[in-house]
C-alpha cells in the first residue's frame, strides 16, 4: 500500500519550511513542490523552453537558469499571465510529485504544496496540514525575509487564498506564532499521530 500522504500548506512566510524541516529531522520524506518547481525549469527542460516562449528570452540568467524572481514579479502583477504560467508548470510539477510519492517506502510522506488551497490537488493527499499564523505576523516575516515593502508584501499575500480558506480545508493545524520549542512540540505530536494513522491504514488495507 502507498504511503500516507500529508499535504502541507500555509500562507507565504507562515513557516512551512520550518515545519517541513522539523518533520524531515524525524526521518519523514518531504516532497517539496517548490524544489520540484525549480527542477522542472532547469536548463534544457521542456518546461523552461515553454516558459521562455511565453514570457520571453529575457528571463534567462547568465548560468542558463530561469530568473524566478523577475518572473514572479511579472505574474503577480498580471493575473492572466499567472494563469498561463500555471498552465505550463502545474502539470509537470504534479507528475514529478506523484512519481516521488509513489516511490516512498516510509509509513507516511509530507507533500509540501504552498498553493494547495488555490489548486485542485486536495484530492491526491490523505490529510491536509495547515501552518497558520496571524496575517500581520505573516506580513512582517515576509518583509524581513525577502526585503519586500509593506505594499508589495500585502499584494503577495492577497494573491493567495485567504487565511480562512486554508483553515477550512485543514485536517490538522500548527499555530506557528510561538517559539521554536512550541513548533517542535506540535510536530512531535503530529508525527506520532501520523505514524499511528499510517499503521492503522496499512493494517486495514492488508
Amino acid at each position: 500500500m502507498a504511503a500516507l500522504r500529508i499535504g502541507l500548506t500555509g500562507g507565504i512566510a507562515s513557516g512551512k519550511t520550518a515545519v517541513a524541516n522539523a518533520f524531515a529531522r524525524r526521518g519523514v520524506p518531504v516532497i517539496d513542490a517548490d524544489r520540484i518547481a525549480r527542477d522542472v525549469v532547469a536548463p534544457g527542460t521542456p518546461a523552461l523552453a515553454a516558459v521562455l516562449a511565453e514570457f520571453g528570452p529575457g528571463l534567462v540568467l547568465p548560468d542558463g537558469g530561469l530568473d524566478r524572481r523577475r518572473l514572479r514579479q511579472i505574474v503577480f502583477a498580471e493575473p492572466e499571465r499567472r494563469r498561463r504560467l500555471e498552465a505550463i508548470l502545474h502539470p509537470a510539477i504534479r507528475r514529478a510529485m506523484e512519481a516521488e510519492a509513489m516511490a516512498v517506502t516510509a509509513p507516511y510522506a509530507l507533500i509540501a504544496i504552498p498553493l494547495l488551497a488555490e489548486t485542485d490537488q486536495r484530492a491526491w493527499v490523505d490529510r491536509v496540514l495547515v501552518v497558520d499564523c496571524p496575517a500581520e505576523l505573516q506580513k512582517a516575516r515576509l518583509m524581513a525575509r525577502d526585503g519586500e515593502t509593506a505594499e508589495r508584501a500585502a499584494a503577495m499575500m492577497a494573491a493567495q487564498a485567504p487565511r480562512a480558506a486554508r483553515l477550512a480545508i485543514a485536517d490538522d493545524t500548527i499555530d506557528n506564532s510561538g517559539s521554536l520549542a512550541d513548533l517542535e512540540r506540535a510536530v512531535d505530536e503530529l508525527h506520532r499521530r501520523y505514524l499511528s494513522l499510517a499503521g492503522d491504514r496499512r493494517v486495514g488495507g492488508a
